[in-house]
This record gives C-alpha cells, sequence and structure tokens, in this order.
C-alpha cells in the first residue's frame, strides 16, 4: 500500500489557511500515487490549542472546517486530527480524535487513548481518552490508526511507563497489519533520534509496517521539526521527512523497498534550524514582519542576529548599539563589524545622556550610598525603553538576547535586558552558544573573533566580569542540567566533584530568581527541560535543598 504523508505547518485557529494547505498537499499526495493520506494530529485547529479548546465557537469552526475538508476529499481516505465532541458522561467534553475522509464524507474516527500530563502537555485538562481501539479495515487490510502519545508506550523501550494500556499492543492483537501514527511531537535535542528508534523498535517488536506523520512548525514555545517517518516490519527506516521544513511524499510499505540510513546533520545545525524556525513562525504567526534587539558586540546578541536574519531575512532585522560610559570600544566595533556582515540595519544610539539625566532625578534620594545594582540596571533599562520605543514606532518585535545560564542564576535585569517579545536563546545554555557559534563560523567569519573569544561582561561597571559572580560556564551550566533539567538533589551533585559552595550558591540563584523568569518574555524551548510552560515552580515558597 502507498501511504502519502503530509508534513504541514499549521497555525492555530487560522482554519481557512490551515484548509487551503491541507487540500493541497492531499491532492499532491493523490497524484503521486497515495492510497491512503495521513496528516498531523489536531491539524485543522492547530497544535496546541490549549485553552481555545474552551471556547463553544473555536470547537464549532474545527467541527465546520471537518465538513468542509471532507468535501475536497475523493476515493483516496485523508486520515486528519480535529477536535471533536464527547457526549459521555461523566468526562470531559472533548475528544482529541482522527478522522478518516472520503468521498465527500467521514468514514471513521478514532480518539486518543493516552493523554500526556508532563512537561508542556495538559492535554488531560481537555480531552476525554478513548476507552477502546479497533483497526479500521481498507482494502482487506486492518490500519491501526493511533495518534502521538498513543504510541510512545512500548513496554520494551521504556524502562518506567507512564500508562497501564499500550494501543499498539490491543490493535496488533485485533489483527492491525499496518500501524499508522498522527502526531504533533515537540522538538527538543535529540528528540529526533529518540523518536525514530523508538518507532523502529514498535515496529520490529510487533513485526507490521509503520507510519508517522509528524507536524512541522512552531507555536509559541514549541518547535516541531516534522522528521516524519516509514519503517518496514523489519524496522528499517523506508523514508524519513525533512527535519523543520514542510514535505510531502508518498512511500510504499509493502514489498522489497531498499531501506535507508539517516543522516543527521551535526547538533549544532538542528539547534540552529530550530531557532531559525521559532523565531520565523513566532513572527508571522503573530502578524509582524520584521524584529529589532540590541547589539552589545557580545557573543549571545551576535547569535540571535544570525538567527533572526537566518529566519526573517536582513532586510527585515535592524541591530541598535546603545553605548553608556562602561561600553568598550571593542564592543561598538565588534557590533558594526556583525552588522555589516549579516547587511542588516544598524543604529548607534548612545544611552549616556538618559543615564546622566537619571543620575540626576535620584541624587537627592540616593545619597549616602553606594554604586550597586540599581545603578548599573539604570542602565539595562534604558536600553530596554529605547528597543521598546523602536518597537512602538517601526512595528517591530524586540528579541531577548539572553540565554539560559543567565535565565536560571537571574543574571538578567527585569525591564532592561529582558524586554520583548520573545526569547529567543533562553533554553540554550552559554556553553551551547559557544558551539552554535562556531558552527555559525565554520566557513567564514559572521561572528567577530573577538565577540566569541573575549571574557563575556555585562559593561554595567567598570571592568565587569560575569566571572566576577558566576563559576566559569562550564561549570555552571553543569551544575544547571543537573538540577534544573535532571532534578538531582544538592547532594548528588555534589557527589559528582563540585565544590558545595559553588552548588549552594547556583542553586541559591535559581531559587530566588523564579519571579524574573515569570515575567520573561516567552523562551523557544529547545531543551528537555525549559524555564517556561512547562516548568511550573511556585515563586512565594520556602523549601530550600538539604546542605
Amino acid at each position: 500500500m502507498k501511504i502519502g504523508v503530509l508534513q504541514l505547518n499549521s497555525t492555530i485557529g487560522d482554519y481557512a489557511a490551515n484548509r487551503d494547505k491541507l487540500v493541497a498537499a492531499y491532492d499532491r499526495a493523490c497524484a503521486q500515487g497515495a492510497e491512503f493520506v495521513l496528516a498531523p494530529e489536531l491539524f485543522l485547529c492547530g497544535y496546541p490549542p490549549r485553552d481555545l479548546l474552551l471556547r463553544p465557537d473555536f470547537i464549532e469552526a474545527n467541527l465546520a472546517v471537518v465538513a468542509e475538508v471532507a468535501a475536497k476529499v475523493g476515493a483516496v481516505p485523508l486520515c486528519v486530527g480535529f477536535v471533536d465532541r464527547s457526549p459521555a458522561r461523566p468526562g470531559r467534553s472533548l475528544t482529541n480524535s482522527a478522522a478518516v475522509l472520503q468521498n465527500g464524507k467521514k468514514i471513521w474516527q478514532q480518539q486518543k487513548s493516552l493523554l500526556p500530563t508532563y512537561d508542556v502537555f495538559d492535554e488531560d485538562r481537555y480531552f476525554e481518552p478513548a476507552k477502546s481501539v479497533a483497526p479500521f479495515e481498507f482494502k482487506g487490510r486492518k490500519l491501526a490508526i493511533t495518534i502521538c502519545e498513543d504510541i510512545w508506550n512500548d513496554e520494551d523501550f521504556w524502562p518506567d511507563r507512564l500508562y497501564r494500556r499500550d494501543p499498539i499492543k490491543e490493535l496488533v492483537a485485533a489483527g492491525a497489519d499496518l500501524m499508522l501514527n498522527i502526531s504533533a511531537s515537540p522538538w527538543h535535542a535529540g528528540k529526533e533520534r529518540t523518536r525514530l528508534e523508538m518507532l523502529q523498535r514498535v515496529a520490529r517488536d510487533e513485526k507490521i509496517p509503520l507510519v508517522q506523520v509528524n507536524l512541522i512548525g512552531a507555536n509559541d514555545e514549541l518547535i516541531f521539526d516534522g522528521h516524519s517517518c516509514a519503517i518496514n516490519r523489519a524496522g528499517e527506516v523506508l523514508a524519513l521527512g525533512k527535519g523543520f521544513a514542510e514535505d510531502v511524499f508518498v512511500v510504499e510499505v509493502d514489498g522489497n523497498a531498499p531501506a535507508l540510513t539517516p543522516q543527521w546533520p551535526a547538533p549544532e545545525e538542528l539547534l540552529f534550524r530550530a531557532l531559525s524556525l521559532g523565531v520565523r513562525d513566532y513572527v508571522t504567526k503573530c502578524g509582524f514582519k520584521s524584529v529589532v534587539l540590541g547589539l552589545s558586540g557580545g557573543i549571545d546578541s551576535a547569535i540571535t542576529a544570525v538567527i533572526a536574519v537566518d529566519a526573517l531575512g536582513a532586510d527585515k532585522v535592524m541591530g541598535v548599539s546603545m553605548p553608556a560610559r562602561y561600553s568598550s570600544s571593542g564592543s561598538l566595533t565588534d557590533a558594526e563589524a556583525l552588522a555589516k556582515n549579516l547587511g542588516i540595519r544598524y543604529e548607534v544610539l548612545p544611552i549616556e545622556t538618559g543615564f546622566k539625566a537619571m543620575e540626576g532625578q535620584l541624587a537627592k534620594v540616593f545619597a549616602g550610598t553606594k554604586p550597586n545594582e540599581a545603578e548599573e540596571n539604570i542602565q539595562s533599562r534604558l536600553r530596554g525603553v529605547t528597543l521598546m520605543a523602536l518597537s512602538n514606532k517601526f512595528g517591530a518585535l524586540v528579541l531577548t538576547t539572553g540565554n539560559k545560564s543567565e535565565m536560571a542564576v537571574g543574571y538578567c535585569t527585569l525591564y532592561g535586558d529582558m524586554c520583548g517579545a520573545l526569547a529567543v536563546i533562553a533554553d540554550v545554555f552559554k556553553t551551547d552558544v559557544y558551539k552554535v557559534s562556531r558552527w555559525i563560523n565554520r566557513d567564514q567569519v559572521v561572528i567577530p573573533t573577538d565577540s566569541i573569544t573575549k571574557p563575556p561582561s555585562a559593561e554595567l561597571r567598570p571592568d565587569q566580569k560575569d566571572q566576577d559572580s558566576l563559576p566559569e560556564y562550564d561549570v555552571l551550566d553543569a551544575i544547571l542540567q543537573h538540577y534544573v533539567v535532571e532534578h538531582l538533589s544538592k547532594q548528588e551533585i555534589i557527589a559528582r566533584g563540585f565544590p558545595a559552595a559553588v552548588v549552594n550558591d547556583v542553586i541559591n540563584k535559581v531559587t530566588f530568581t523564579e519571579y524574573k523568569r515569570r515575567q520573561a518574555a516567552p523562551g523557544l524551548k529547545v531543551s528537555a527541560r525549559a524555564f517556561g510552560m512547562g516548568r511550573r515552580i511556585p515563586i512565594a515558597q520556602r523549601f530550600r535543598p538539604a546542605r
């Protein structure tokens, strides 16, 4: 059987555009000989719709567009994700469902069985799970139609399973001989390989071919990488969709089609492409055309600018240098060189006059005190005011440039460098910022060499360096990986050879700056554990890890 795979990018709530894109891709797959066509999970409404699901008019529009798509579907069936109502009570009023459309009508549907509630997922908030599953019979085959998480509970692949049920086993026991999975599986570093290995294991263990279509695109913090696949009954890969790009392909799942060996790009390239997609979709899906960001001459703003240019084009990016008394000459020259290398608009807007005015305004009330973070942060906040003024004037979204290491320990200023609409690298540790920057410069110098090699500094006081108040970044990032991502205890981290005083200081900083992160711009999620929608820590709390 030839399966058409529609790896597409949908916009939440843009029913007309999602419909038209789906129908056009369906026609392409049919023209290529597809006998059955797959589109992603909840494609028609967009994923994740979150509390839009509480709006009756949103559900009505979703049901109406299913009928509109069905009217365009001919003899070749199309399976696509949508939201259906659930009449059963007690229980939630909606289901996450897959519809099979053929000859102008819906001929089959299956509800999602396993509803994830971990990390960024909250599906049990909205949906009622399927009580049972059954294969769909088509052309003498029994097709197991599953939705994303339904296929993520294989007992041989996962040592700790989250669910008691395994819909795959139930469908195979019912005679299924072809596994189809429609997904909206968000990406983080390494996820593309883990997902494929897991699917290969399922196909090999159950001894049936498997085809998965995965969403591509970015919605708010989440990035979907595509990498849809087809796998034969031996667990060999027959087809692999593009990464971070739309793709439509048709694959024959039976017979002796040659297998392929996936060739994965370098981790730095995957991360860069994910962030670029995240910026492009956030800006365009929010209805904007351009961005503005501060260029300090440092590595963080440099990599953010490179990502923005890749995502939107040089003509849609403005870089602004905002020097004050502590800014080094090298910072200005590095920022200017970067802007020239990228071909972006570059403005120099000094903040010294405003800084002096603020010092004068506060002189009386600050009398008798020593300069500290108050004076330092005035500079950062003046830069935030400047960027927001440019945003208002030119309708350009402000991109913040803080990395995950800084966000973790509060090395950032509320209403200053945290001002903006999107935190592009807020889930990228500083050590990874360096790795990606070197990858960017692999063929030619795009980011000035000094931006990469000079000691990082906020330049808010004389001769300031990040390591005046932070450990070396390789140490800091390792501790943060253990504590924030892996949830290790303080004692477990110390036992791995890190100095107790340093571990204690880092953990305290993470704890005490929760209020800052709650007020930060949304950040693109590219790690297994990001600050943002998947990490829910109270601000007013007194739990402290034991010493």
